[in-house]
């Protein structure tokens, strides 16, 4: 059982997270590491389904408070009248498409849930239109965030009832972050340290749904989880190490999870869901 960082990194060697990753899976199953890769790349296809679904203008969900924003930051990055520049501002809309695609009923991939699924997917799919990455080599770097995922998820949680959004969008950019970097080249190590990375910069993030739906704050929290992932992986591959080894790191947000009161963690009681503007909307949809 790979239950830490440090035993990834240390069992891949001079190798890949991604290598070991599919080994490890293989064995589980007891099939080839061929067939597992054909899994994946099903999903891989899953997760540019839901980009095109997302960035339709008309798509809107039941609730109307998600749907049509995406189309409008592309359109906003490709008229160059935006700060993010292309590699960061189409990541972003990408991850705004998926998680308005989600909000709106649409087909993704819980990477690692539902309500982040945005980050990781729109992380790869736009490194590959920048960088020119094949199909290959994303199938690849989608088996570091999954196996890293599955660490997260073994020794603290992915789950926003019990972690917060920390556990949600702070998993996903440290699992997208890893990915990126074994994807640009970095060795192993990077990987954890950009996993470490983005997981610090979203320590303590809240899960405060308004009306108890997947849309609002959470939609917009992916894009912002796309960011923390590139710059992780960008502080990674620089050569920068983060002071506080991952797996600690993970420990603190697991236990930061424990700390924080039920009204924060996806009840919809606390955070922006119990703003003035919140409770209104909450008794809006309560209407309908």
């Amino acid at each position: 059982m790979l239950n830490s960082i440090a035993t990834l990194v240390a069992e891949a060697g001079e190798g890949t997270i991604s290598a070991l990753a599919q080994r490890q899976e293989a064995l589980q199953d007891e099939i080839s590491v061929e067939d597992v890769r054909k899994k994946m790349a099903g999903h891989l296809e899953v997760m540019r389904a839901s980009v095109e679904e997302g960035m339709q203008p008309s798509l809107h969900s039941l609730s109307g408070l998600s749907g049509g924003q995406a189309p409008r930051l592309e359109e906003a990055v490709k008229e160059g009248r935006t700060f993010g520049g292309e590699l960061i501002g189409m990541a972003s809309a990408r991850a705004l498409a998926i998680a308005e695609c989600n909000a709106c009923m649409g087909r993704i991939v819980a990477a690692p849930t539902a309500g982040s699924c945005g980050i990781l997917p729109a992380a790869l799919l736009t490194a590959q239109e920048v960088y020119g990455c094949d199909d290959d080599h994303l199938i690849d770097a989608l088996f570091t965030a999954a196996v890293v995922g599955q660490v997260i998820a073994d020794r603290a949680t992915v789950s926003g009832a019990e972690g917060g959004c920390q556990a949600e969008c702070g998993s996903a950019a440290a699992m997208a972050a890893a990915a990126l970097v074994e994807l640009r080249g970095g060795t192993p190590d990077m990987a954890a340290q950009a996993c470490s990375f983005a997981l610090m910069n979203s320590m303590g993030l809240v899960c405060d749904p308004v009306g108890g739906l997947v849309e609002v704050p959470c939609v917009y929290r992916n894009v912002s989880g796309v960011t923390n992932a590139i710059t992780a992986a960008d502080m990674a591959l620089a050569g920068i190490r983060c002071p506080i080894p991952t797996d600690e790191v993970i420990d603190a947000m697991r236990d930061v999870g424990q700390y924080l009161p039920a009204c924060l963690r996806e009840t919809g009681e606390g955070g922006v869901a119990a703003t003035e503007t919140g409770q209104a909307i909450a008794r809006k949809l309560a209407q309908m």
